[in-house]
């Protein structure tokens, strides 16, 4: 996400932040270096150019000039713009005080709309939320079956109905499914074209008509960039739209859609697509994204993926275990699946600020995660929690059933001891604080 882009932010300000003065002349050619990174970005010329204006503007007063460190002074102005130029703060969906909310997703064909439709009930369903899908997309058989599918997969209900049925004449019925089952959401998935057309806005007005929704939200590919904005103006002039949800985000190296959109439609991004799991749905927050453009990482996202993926309970039981270090095999596969739970483990480390550039080019195979595993399945109960019994027949025993090799088994149990190492490194009297890390 943003990889190209903030690899070129992290060169200009480079040369900068190495400087103890700094001129207004090497503002403005820095300024110029921002200006290239940012349309190569695909970031409309239009909003490029207000933004540059901006910051210069505050970059070279004296105020900046002659503190005491100019360039870290410029970094902040560009961060503090960045956020602005995607709209300065969270923007949630906002809920109908009479329920149920009827949020209609809008979106060319391809874009991911069903899959967002699915994805976005699941995140509803997780707050204590009873959502309802209802399939729009009449047209496209395939895309009701795939709706029926994915409700099925998150359990929520979904108000499927037959191929060439008319989607406006839909709505009555599902509202009716959904005040019965008590319901308070509603997401409707409407059709799709390859491009936009007369047929489907009259379609849309239409349905947005009946079905008076408290939200229409656009879904849009990250990934084609500029496409992305056009498609989001046109979609906006014809039905008012409340926000976007920018999918394949975690495809998209440029970021040339994110940086555009809020600026051409004046409509907020609420949710982003990273991944395409169901659970993978976030929403936007315009401060931590200009902060992992900046190459500062996400520790508050990080933070929160923790907290939804580990209990109080288990980590509190984990603390237990290592302090009185006992942390076995067993723990460590519980410690593996809620790490898999938080997302790709090249995602959670370009949240660590410093450590994404570091790992750069390093190739982090998510797959090892799957080896560990097996082997530690192929374990009995008493080998999994006491590793020095592991001799020799045993470890040829665990590497036949696990379909490794002897050199993985010890490979894993040397590790394991690094690990408890580590961890021992880790206690600071009583509690736990940061580890002391030797480079």
């Amino acid at each position: 996400m943003f990889e190209s882009l903030s690899d070129r932010l992290e060169g200009i300000f480079k040369k900068i932040k190495g400087r103890g003065l700094l001129k207004e002349e090497d503002v403005v050619a820095a300024l110029k270096e921002i200006r290239m990174a940012l349309l190569e970005a695909d970031v409309n010329f239009k909003v490029v150019k207000t933004f540059v204006d901006k910051v210069r503007e505050r970059a070279v007063g004296k105020e900046v000039l002659e503190s005491i460190t100019p360039g870290q002074q410029v970094v902040k102005i560009v961060n503090d713009e960045l956020c602005a130029l995607m709209g300065g703060g969270q923007s949630k969906i906002n809920l109908s005080p009479n329920p149920p909310t009827v949020i209609m997703l809008v979106g060319l064909h391809g874009s991911g709309k069903t899959t967002t439709s699915a994805k976005l009930a699941n995140n509803f369903k997780k707050d204590g939320r009873r959502p309802m899908l209802v399939a729009m997309d009449t047209g496209r058989p395939a895309a009701i079956d795939q709706l029926t599918s994915l409700g099925a997969q998150i359990e929520v209900p979904v108000y499927a109905t037959k191929p060439g049925d008319d989607p406006v004449g839909i709505f009555p019925d599902a509202l009716k499914m959904a005040n019965l089952e008590g319901r308070d959401i509603m997401i409707l998935d409407t059709a799709g074209r390859l491009h936009i057309d007369e047929d489907l806005m009259v379609e849309l007005e239409n349905i947005k008509e009946v079905a008076s929704p408290s939200e229409i939200l656009l879904v849009a590919d990250a990934m084609t960039g500029q496409d992305a904005v056009n498609i989001s103006e046109s979609f906006n002039e014809k039905l008012d739209l409340q926000g976007v949800i920018l999918t394949k985000m975690d495809g998209d190296a440029r970021g040339g859609a994110a940086l555009s959109i809020v600026t051409v439609t004046g409509k907020p991004i609420k949710l982003i697509g990273v991944g395409e799991k169901i659970d993978v749905l976030e929403p936007f927050h315009p401060e931590r994204m200009a902060s992992r453009i900046l190459g500062m990482g996400d520790v508050v996202t990080l933070v929160e993926k923790a907290q939804e993926a580990v209990s109080l309970e288990e980590a509190l039981n984990l603390e237990g275990k290592l302090k009185k270090n006992r942390f076995t095999f067993e723990d460590l596969v519980t410690q593996i699946k809620q790490i898999k739970k938080m997302g790709s483990l090249e995602s959670l480390l370009s949240m660590i600020p410093g450590l994404g550039k570091q790992l750069k080019g390093v190739n982090i195979d998510d797959g090892a995660f799957v080896k560990v595993e097996a082997i530690i399945s192929s374990m009995t109960t008493q080998e999994k929690r006491n590793y020095v019994i592991l001799n020799g027949s045993r470890k040829k025993r665990i590497a036949a059933g696990s379909g490794t090799t002897v050199a993985d088994v010890n490979r894993l149990v040397k590790q394991h001891l690094q690990m408890k190492k580590m961890m021992k490194k880790m206690k600071r009297g009583k509690g736990f604080g940061m580890p002391q890390f030797k480079f």
